[in-house]
């Protein structure tokens, strides 16, 4: 019997053991600084110092107990990774002793370099000051850290000396702060007098590779850039389908294992697991929570992986393409809303044709998705999913709906029909032992940007090392956006005598048929889709630095400002790290690999050049001629120089692309320039690598990362 989980340890035993959790609470709280402080996580207000003092206390008393020396407050700056900085418990009190304290005022606020985090100019370099503010609608959680150090980790927000929001959580609290407000008045308006409160709930599918480490540190590119600059493709990669679902092999089963636990104890509900389409290729999915604890749990997964790999000999891979010539990853956001007494209002229900709260909500999505495309665009927007979108493993670079079979109802209000109670279908596999087998209510469909899954929303397109935070502020923003002028249209139609309801619905339609055209059911591979996409006017953004290039557009601005999430200054602060963050990345990137080029590739292609033309000679001197040999050494001798031109080519390119100009003339001058460049050299040191020999080629091959044992 594994040691791990058998029936005397079972998982609910030790679930949530390392989180603060509201049960932990009681332990350490009284009751009614409990409820004053849900009372705050509902409404908002300002926590009081005397509160914070009695859950500070309480805090340090856990964390203590479980072995916790230092405690931290954990925030998401605009990295797009998670920081910390540790201190002790240990404190000094008016005697000159030494004791262990963590006070109010610790616990509320922190202070960090904000000049040293992306700030996109909001902060100069000796403008240094920064705060982290307690998020108290997070749970602290306990984390040990590899030298054996316990900590108790604080989530926070991040923002300037001034103010300004330089983190990822911040914005995604106020966004669904705005959600809550403006979906209260459509669900009032629609006839629901019982719910007091609206949130959104969220489930991010986490896709990655695992690696051997031993061949991970031989690859300086996948060291340096978290993706393999070079590499021909193995004899055998996923075109047999054999990966998906395959039997998960041992040590990869153990990595999953130790996972899970690790997760489970921080309260995160890892749920299901399995073999991805990719050789070497897996994932993870959670049991949905409310989008802000969702995004910090979602950083956890990824923190995890990458350390519980380490036990393993693995190194875990985030990076949305690691490898060509088989599929990338992604990170599917399963993104509802619901009712703090339960109602699901992305849930069609048996009728939906009768659900007007669904029907409102599901319309006001539609519409935003179709007038902010651009922005949806934007949040899964990076380096490394340029390399993924648009191609035939992952959604393309148009943005588009699938509802499946609720066309049909958005066909019928526009006609002005109602449709009958539909039973779902019974499917017969023959006269076998099998259960009954019900029909969903919808197919699914895997090309599809953002796709209705039977009770919530997908979208597809964020990227696998991607913080969750940026895409479900976005949806929550402009879907709030929508829902007000939802609730403000229908208002004005009651002023002028319609009942509630029926103003209401009226809405509903003149929304849905004028985002009507966002909606495809087909494929969304197929290249007539684009054509079709262009003549329905929806915009097709080919690549990141383009879509950066649209954050900044009026209706986006206005948007973000509108719903009091960002500021334009905090808007613009985002787009110039962006920009930037696309130009390094870049040049990270091909300065790898001309290191990787002149120190290991062409020197190690010369000495097999040598080889074969010895061989050539060595055949020429038994009297016979050499053709085959002479004919190999003509190619290896021509890729071989083209090799060094182009390594020559991208040189001499960089310093001019790292020349003074403005950050987006700088990412187009990488985009345009670097990366052609680079897949030059890559093209040569491929087609070379396919003909030379294993050994002589010098680092681990395709072959060798993504079939390891």
């Amino acid at each position: 019997m594994p040691k791990r989980i058998t029936e005397e340890k079972r998982i609910t035993e030790f679930f949530g053991t390392n989180v603060f959790s509201e049960d932990t609470m009681r332990k350490y709280v009284p009751e009614s600084a409990i409820e004053e402080l849900k009372a705050l996580q509902v409404s908002g207000g300002e926590l009081s110092r005397e509160l914070a003092d009695v859950f500070a206390e309480a805090m340090k008393e856990w964390a203590i107990k479980n072995g916790a020396t230092h405690y931290t407050h954990w925030f998401q700056p605009l990295t797009g990774f998670t920081a910390e900085k540790h201190d002790s418990f240990i404190s000094i009190d008016k005697s000159g002793n030494t004791i262990l304290q963590f006070t109010g005022k610790n616990l509320s606020r922190g202070e960090a370099d904000a000049s040293s985090f992306p700030s996109g100019n909001i902060r100069a370099t000796f403008e240094a000051r920064g705060y982290t503010v307690w998020d108290c609608s997070s749970p602290a959680f306990l984390k040990n850290t590899s030298d054996g150090v316990c900590v108790l980790c604080i989530p926070t927000a991040f923002c300037s000396y001034n103010g300004q929001i330089l983190d990822k959580k911040t914005p995604l609290l106020k966004s669904m702060k705005a959600l809550d407000k403006q979906g209260m008045r459509v669900l009032r308006l629609a006839g629901n007098k019982t719910s007091k409160k609206i949130s959104v709930n969220v489930g991010a599918e986490q896709e990655y590779f695992l690696v051997d480490k031993n061949d991970y540190m031989q690859r300086a590119d996948l060291r340096f850039t978290g993706r393999t600059l070079f590499g021909a493709p193995a004899p055998k990669g996923q075109e047999k389908n054999d990966q998906y679902y395959a039997t998960i092999r041992d040590r990869v089963g153990a990595f999953m294992a130790d996972l899970n636990e690790a997760l489970w104890k921080l309260g995160i509900n890892a749920k299901t697991q399995h073999n991805e389409v990719a050789p070497a290729q897996h994932e993870l999915a959670p049991i949905y929570a409310t989008a802000n604890i969702a995004t910090d749990n979602n950083q956890l997964v990824m923190e995890m992986m990458k350390k519980i790999a380490e036990k393993h000999n693995l190194a875990c891979l985030l990076h949305e393409k690691p490898f060509n010539g088989v599929n990338g990853s992604g990170k599917h956001d399963n993104w509802s809303i619901v009712t703090d007494d339960g109602i699901n209002l992305t849930d069609p229900t048996k009728n939906p044709d009768d659900n007007l709260p669904f029907l409102a909500f599901f319309a006001a999505t539609i519409a935003a998705v179709d007038e902010y495309a651009d922005l949806l665009r934007v949040s899964a927007s990076q380096v490394g999913n340029d390399l993924r979108l648009g191609g035939f493993e992952a959604p393309p670079v148009v943005i588009s709906v699938f509802v499946g079979e609720l066309e049909a109802l958005v066909d019928r209000l526009l006609q002005g029909l109602h449709g009958e109670r539909k039973h779902r279908n019974i499917l017969k596999l023959g006269e076998l032992v099998f259960p009954t087998l019900r029909q969903d209510r919808s197919d699914r469909n895997r090309t599809s940007p953002f796709a209705f899954t039977g009770n919530k929303f997908e979208f597809r397109m964020v990227g696998s090392s991607a913080s969750i935070a940026t895409p479900n502020t976005v949806l929550n923003t402009i879907t709030a956006e929508m829902l007000e002028r939802m609730a403000d249209q229908t208002e004005e139609l009651i002023k002028e005598g319609s009942n509630s309801e029926d103003a209401l619905k009226k809405v509903i339609i003149e929304f849905l048929s004028k985002h009507r055209r966002v909606i495809f059911n087909g494929n969304n591979y197929d290249a007539e889709w684009l054509k079709e996409a262009e003549r329905r006017g929806l915009e097709q953004i080919n690549n990141c630095v383009d879509a950066y290039q649209t954050l900044l557009r009026d209706k986006n601005v206005a948007v973000y400002e509108k719903q009091g999430v960002l500021t334009r200054e905090e808007l613009t602060s985002r787009y110039e790290i962006y920009l930037e963050n696309y130009s390094k990345t870049i040049n990270i990137e091909a300065t790898t690999m001309l290191m990787m080029a002149k120190t290991q590739l062409v020197p190690n292609f010369g000495k097999y050049l040598v080889r074969i033309a010895e061989c050539a000679s060595a055949v020429k001197n038994l009297g016979v001629e050499p053709r085959s040999q002479m004919k190999a050494l003509t190619w290896y001798q021509e890729n071989y120089d083209n090799l060094v031109s182009a390594v020559e080519s991208l040189e001499k390119l960089l310093p001019d692309v790292k020349g003074e100009c403005d950050e987006l003339q700088k990412a187009i001058d990488y985009r345009d320039k670097v990366v052609p460049a680079m897949e030059k050299v890559r093209f040569f040191a491929d087609e070379l690598e396919k003909n030379t020999d294993r050994e002589c080629y010098g680092m681990p091959t395709y072959s060798d990362i993504m079939f390891y044992n």
